[in-house]
């Protein structure tokens, strides 16, 4: 057979060549599985419905423990307003008689609602709600209902309120707690994030008819990662009963599948044009892509599900969530890429080029029809040359200007903001925040002590309860007023009390300390049988942070280790799985020190809106090392195969490294560009903690596909030489993962002379 000329036939190895054939042969059946797939994922998550994080199940610690102590006991804590009545120039005190009429026509208005329970006026016996200074008091009252959805009837409260404000041109009226602010914060940013992730296919797609100049090639990728986010919704309502999910796994969710999802497609499709532009038929062009490209993708996409994975050792419920729910959307829009899309691609044929744009076609743009021509393969064609002529010179600028932007990093500050860091001045809530906490300090966000006795009523508890609500004062953590309320049947009691420090963290979180070594132990710690942990808005950020900075040396270790595990059985090289580490290790690190840079010393902090933050919120470092870890991977492992496959096909060390660069500059470029606009599309809205994840991720990105992956990984790759492709005889015996070559075309090599020959 072999003898008539022909190449021997070969079993294809690996599934992204097995698919892609099978999808190819049988191209109806396989756009018909996975039209099929996405709808019964749908039906099927829609029919489920989803669980989503309850409060007991946020934290671990003393915050859950008291979540599930109220839980258990039944006890319904109603959603709590305050209403705040403040001289606007000082001159009108509490006991002057305008002032005692603007409380009383609160108090009759918010009553009159019929939404409300249990109002406290700031003039009866029992309260201590007017400040010390005589000129601001508090109305207190409940929100009826299940506190749950106190936002949706909170409503006419506040209008109730307005008219009153309206009445009393002297005196600062208004409304805060916590269904007024769900209600302003839903109103104010929920169609902020909608437009958002709406607006991130119209750009996505935008980008692609720019990079294809095809309309058909531009919507075959936003389809792919659309029909995948579609699935993995359906899919998350079915897993939400294991592991419950939340509203912002979804949109960290959509973020990454549109990301991988037209990544993938991308890489995919990039190869199978470029095979047809050197003249190949589309069945060849498409065999080709499959054996290489898809190969790439489920290396890249495997190692983007392990890196996902990491978020399941947080013990976080929300990360969690966040982690299963991006590896779904990874592990589907990777399936699709290496099934349906072949199977697509194979029915259009030719016909993919329908729909061209003038002047943005590469039929226009290339020069030679080679594949690694155009505007970007000329670019980085002259960066490289700069680059291989000067490798180390080339390495050191890189690593000393990658270091100089990560060193912010080494002083980073991170908590959960507050109010006023949030949202700055965008909403009028956050001042009448502001006014309660400088005249109640504390009094917005409470510390909140759960008592569970076995006798609530028993002498030596009631007494433990006197103390630790004079100690609360006396030891320095408050300064009252220290509320106790008692539920006898339930053997529940719950204190609050007002931290001093009120909304600047770091002295809050002093006096929370205070509150849980010092006083109570000395007053609840010497009755047996009681249970006394203590939760609240500053509690809840002090034991997210000790357990996020728990989490963090577990979630790199397995992140790191499978990482470079994956790396070392995908290229069989000890050498690339190093440097694969250190690489993506380099780009984080410079997303990092950008973020402090920017957001925690102010540096251009105006150029994205994040004036005064002084702080890095306490997820994000842990998120964008999971998010940014596995998305690099995307461009490492696709310019790595390339380098490889055109090594393998016999080009020098030097000429492979400027090949696979060159021919992969167009997709990495275009790739990334998609990422960081999506990205910064987050960097736009008015929450400072998703401008930090939009500036951290977009920046990050930009910097993986340039200075990375163009300039450090090439450099390196040269210096190294043969070494790249290093494995010690003991590691031979792994599993064999790497390139299969049965479906790879022969690449035309340079040699002396100027004659090329194929091998």
């Amino acid at each position: 057979m072999a003898g008539n000329g022909e190449r021997p036939e070969r079993r294809v190895r690996g599934f992204a060549a097995r698919a892609g054939g099978w999808s190819a042969r049988h191209r109806w059946a396989a756009v018909g599985i996975w039209v099929l797939f996405v709808v019964v994922a749908m039906g099927l998550g829609s029919v489920a419905g989803r669980v989503d994080v309850s409060e007991d199940d946020q934290l671990k610690g003393e915050t859950s423990q008291a979540a599930q102590i109220i839980d258990d006991a039944g006890v319904d804590e109603p959603a709590g307003e305050t209403v705040l009545v403040q001289s606007k120039n000082g001159a009108l005190r509490a006991t002057a008689p305008e002032f005692r009429a603007a409380v009383a026509d609160v108090v009759r208005a918010v009553e009159g609602t019929g939404e409300v329970t249990a109002v406290r006026s700031p003039y009866a016996a029992d309260t201590r709600t007017v400040s010390k200074d005589g000129r601001t008091a508090l109305v207190q009252f409940d929100m009826r209902g299940d506190p749950d959805t106190a936002a949706d009837r909170v409503e006419p409260v506040q209008k109730a309120v307005a008219g009153v404000a309206g009445d009393h041109d002297a005196l600062r009226i208004e409304e805060i707690g916590a269904a007024s602010m769900n209600k302003t914060f839903d109103d104010a940013f929920g169609d902020d994030f909608q437009k958002a992730e709406y607006s991130a296919v119209p750009v996505a797609l935008g980008i692609l008819l720019i990079a294809f100049g095809a309309l058909v090639a531009a919507l075959l990728p936003v389809a792919l990662a659309v029909t995948a986010i579609m699935a993995t919704m359906g899919l998350m309502g079915l897993v939400s009963h294991l592991q419950p999910m939340s509203e912002t796994a979804n949109s960290v969710m959509l973020l990454v599948g549109l990301a991988v999802g037209v990544d993938y497609c991308l890489f995919y499709l990039r190869r199978e044009r470029e095979e047809r532009m050197k003249g190949h038929d589309p069945q060849t062009a498409l065999r080709v892509a499959a054996a290489t490209s898809g190969r790439a993708i489920i290396v890249s996409g495997v190692t983007v599900c392990v890196a996902m994975a990491g978020m399941l050792f947080t013990g976080l419920a929300e990360f969690q969530a966040m982690g299963l729910a991006s590896l779904m959307v990874v592990a589907v829009a990777m399936v699709g890429s290496v099934t349906v899309l072949p199977a697509l691609l194979s029915l259009l044929g030719h016909r993919v080029e329908k729909g061209r744009i003038p002047f943005l076609h590469p039929a226009k743009r290339r020069n030679g029809g080679n594949g690694e021509a155009g505007s970007g393969s000329r670019l980085w064609s002259r960066v490289l040359t700069v680059v291989l002529a000067r490798p180390a010179v080339s390495v050191a600028v890189a690593v000393v200007a990658l270091l100089a932007i990560a060193a912010p990093a080494l002083g980073m500050k991170t908590q959960n903001l507050t109010l006023d860091q949030e949202f700055g001045d965008s909403l009028p809530i956050v001042a009448t925040y502001d006014q309660v906490n400088a005249a109640f300090p504390g009094g917005s966000d409470p510390a909140e002590v759960v008592v569970k006795a076995d006798d609530i009523n028993a002498a030596d508890v009631r007494s433990a309860l006197a103390d630790f609500r004079a100690q609360a004062v006396s030891s320095g953590a408050s300064r009252g007023p220290v509320e106790v309320t008692v539920h006898r049947d339930e053997n529940v009691a719950i204190v609050d009390v007002p931290l001093v420090g009120g909304s600047d963290q770091d002295k809050a979180e002093k006096s929370l300390a205070l509150l849980r070594d010092e006083v109570r132990p000395d007053t609840f710690g010497r009755v047996g049988g009681v249970e006394a942990p203590i939760t609240g808005q500053v509690a809840g950020s002090k034991d997210f942070n000790d357990q996020i900075v728990g989490s963090v040396v577990p979630v790199f270790a397995f992140v790191i280790a499978f990482a470079f595990l994956l790396m070392l059985l995908s290229f069989r090289s000890l050498t690339v799985a190093i440097t694969s580490i250190v690489l993506n290790l380099l780009s984080v690190g410079a997303a990092y020190g950008i973020l402090v840079a920017v957001f925690q010393h102010g540096w251009g902090a105006s150029l994205v809106g994040a004036e005064g933050v002084g702080a890095i919120i306490t997820w994000l470092p842990l998120f964008l090392f999971v998010i940014l870890f596995g998305l690099s991977m995307d461009y490492h492992v696709f310019v790595v195969s390339r380098i490889k496959e055109a090594r393998v096909q016999g080009r020098t060390n030097l000429d492979a490294i400027r090949h696979g660069v060159v021919t992969t500059a167009g997709v990495v470029t275009s790739a990334a560009v998609i990422m960081v606009a999506v990205f910064g599309i987050f960097g736009t809205l008015s929450m400072q903690s998703m401008k930090q994840m939009g500036v951290g991720l977009a920046a990050a990105i930009l910097i993986d596909a340039t200075v990375i992956r163009g300039v450090l990984l090439p450099a390196v790759m040269a210096l190294l030489g043969e070494r790249n492709w290093y494995l010690p005889k003991w590691l031979r015996r792994m599993p064999d993962l790497t390139h299969d070559e049965a479906g790879i075309e022969p690449a035309p090599v340079p040699r002396e002379g100027g004659e090329e020959v194929r091998v």
